[in-house]
């Protein structure tokens, strides 16, 4: 279908959006009134500069509190309609948005609302403009979108239609069923966002949360089944309010926004029973490996043979050594020692049931392919990267040949088996993109969004995973608020099946390796949890945290930290019975300790 997004959804000025816009594919936009108002170019050029570019001007807005008026408003009204007229057939603009009023002195009369739009509509049809009325979810007196059918039915014009927006019927609860009562000719447009499901004021969660299709809360394609069940057929339309789109690259938002249609028209398809263009998404099975880039390998390689990994090869062509223990892998890779990059994570192995497959499925969801030099007898690895810069790897899951590419030995078997999950560090702009990414290409199921106190200030996560729980990922996000835009650490959790005895052996080994935990934690542990003394004492003595969940079948969740070498360290866990979470009410006495006070300044 075709695709369009309104200006207002990314960041710059006019002529910088419709590059953006036109760059990430749309074949049209909403221009915003704002945007206009703030350009330089006359009605005329923005026009030729739409169409050089590709791009149609699907619908001009917003014209607001027309309708249900008094004589003399009316005919202030219906003049400030005569020169909106104008300036659309300057700029090319077929469609015009009418808001339905909230202005106080709106009058609460549907009869007299269908007499207004339909005298608009007559005007408007002398320049071949139509006019599309939505409801606002604050209307004053029209605040939903069967009332604003009702009213456009009662006009019965040619040139007046409604246009449906998925934030003002979903936000009010309104069930989206109705909508398939509507002839498809006179939904004259939809404009399409989602949303965090918030508990706040609906104006402010409309110009302040809005996001694109997968990234709240909506039921986005079922929304949009209803509508194309009516037989519509013109543009699916991004309308997104968002303090963050605001202010982010507008080339990049444009490509998410993109990525959002396309993954929505898939869904859709689904809930519809038709063929999806694009390939089926291949649901990874498992982490191959991490990968760990740093210029203090001493101490990363002292760490991990701590934690009982040993180095089982060297790769044949590259600067890159192979650490393992049962099926837990870390690459360590080597960078340079003036670069200012400080130890991190920079890729993750990911295996997939069909690599090819994989990588078909994210090029057609706009990723960026990394293009990779590789000797002709080593394994090919396709690779996107991720949002935060991650490199993502497909691996075969049936045949891990990129293994063979290190001459590697037999790894040690120990307590540490593979890896459980990986944390990633976002910063604010990239966090929503971050969700979407994971959902559409990789097929991840997000979990609800979490924030969680840190020292100086907010953190925010949310949860990714696929169906079985082998592959869990935490999206991580200093709060937008926070003073410090320092991107969170990111982190490798490795699963063990004795927790204790490896907490056991890495205390008598040194006590430079685990991140120490107060012991006020574990007085509050006490009042959370009667796991009897014994096992308190250890806990407190060993440094472990401890969490327990009823969900599913309920479990237990054992886990401990060690210090952060540059921005990555090690989580070790084990989880007991059906635990699936990721021990979040520890995260802020985690958090704390990692930022530990500085010495009180000494006195004369």
């Amino acid at each position: 279908m075709r695709k369009s997004i309104a200006t207002v959804s990314v960041s710059g000025s006019l002529t910088e959006k419709l590059e953006a816009v036109a760059r990430a594919g749309f074949d049209g936009v909403e221009i915003f009134e704002n945007d206009l108002l703030g350009c330089p170019l006359p009605p005329e050029q923005i026009h030729e500069r739409a169409q050089a570019l590709g791009l149609g001007i699907d619908l001009y807005q917003p014209f607001r509190d027309f309708e249900a008026v008094t004589p003399d408003r009316l005919a202030d009204n219906l003049r400030r309609a005569d020169h909106k007229f104008r300036l659309m057939e300057r700029l090319g603009a077929d469609i015009l948005l009418v808001c339905s009023n909230v202005s106080p002195g709106a009058v609460d009369d549907d009869a007299l609302a269908a007499e207004q739009l339909r005298l608009l509509a007559e005007r408007a049809a002398e320049h071949g403009i139509k006019i599309a009325y939505e409801a606002l979810a604050w209307g004053r007196h029209v605040d939903t979108y069967l009332r604003a059918w009702r009213i456009v039915r009662m006009a019965d014009h040619p040139n007046l239609g409604t246009c449906l927006d998925s934030f003002h019927i979903l936000s009010r609860g309104s069930d989206p069923g109705g909508i398939e009562a509507i002839p498809g000719d006179k939904i004259f447009f939809l404009q399409l966002a989602d949303a965090p499901l918030l508990a706040m004021d609906v104006l402010q969660w409309s110009r302040h949360y809005r996001c694109f299709p997968g990234q709240g809360g909506f039921d986005l394609a079922g929304l949009l089944a209803h509508v194309l069940r009516t037989g519509y057929a013109g543009p699916l339309s991004l309308e997104v309010f968002n303090d963050s789109f605001r202010q982010a690259d507008a080339g990049r938002t444009a490509v998410d926004a993109m990525r959002s249609l396309l993954a929505l028209e898939e869904s859709v398809a689904e809930v519809l029973g038709t063929g999806s263009p694009l390939p089926r998404p291949a649901q990874p099975e498992g982490f191959a490996f991490a990968e760990l880039a740093t210029r203090d390998h001493k101490r990363l390689g002292g760490l991990l043979g701590a934690l009982g990994f040993a180095r089982t090869g060297q790769h044949e062509t590259k600067p890159v050594e192979l650490w393992e223990q049962g099926r837990a892998r870390i690459l360590l890779s080597r960078i340079h020692p003036d670069s200012p990059t400080d130890t991190s994570l920079v890729a993750i192995g990911l295996e997939s049931p069909d690599p090819a497959l994989s990588a078909a499925r994210a090029k057609s969801l706009l990723s960026p392919a990394l293009p990779r030099h590789r000797a002709a007898d080593e394994a090919p690895l396709a690779a996107v990267a991720a949002p935060d810069g991650t490199e993502l790897f497909f691996c075969d899951s049936a045949q891990p040949r990129w293994r063979d590419d290190f001459d590697a030995v037999e790894p040690p078997r120990g307590h540490i088996g593979h890896i459980d999950h990986v944390a990633l560090g976002h910063s604010w702009d990239h966090f929503d993109e971050a969700t979407l990414f994971y959902r559409s290409v990789l097929g991840l199921r997000p979990h609800e969004s979490v924030e969680m106190a840190d020292p100086y200030g907010l953190l925010r996560s949310r949860a990714m995973s696929n169906a079985s729980g082998t592959v869990r990922l935490a999206l991580d996000m200093a709060h937008v608020g926070a003073a410090s835009q320092e991107l969170p650490g990111q982190h490798i959790a490795l699963a063990d099946d004795d927790v204790v005895a490896t907490a056991r052996r890495l205390r008598a080994l040194s006590d430079d390796v685990l991140l120490p935990i107060p012991d006020n934690y574990y007085d509050d542990l006490r009042a959370r949890f009667d796991l009897g003394e014994a096992r308190h004492r250890e806990l407190r003595e060993l440094g472990l945290m401890y969490d327990r969940s009823d969900e599913g079948e309920g479990g237990e969740f054992l886990h401990l930290y060690t210090v952060t070498v540059g921005r990555v360290f090690f989580e070790i866990v084990q989880r007991v019975g059906d635990y699936r979470g990721f021990g979040m009410a520890n995260a802020p006495v985690r958090l704390a300790a990692q930022h530990p006070p500085a010495p009180a300044p000494e006195r004369d």
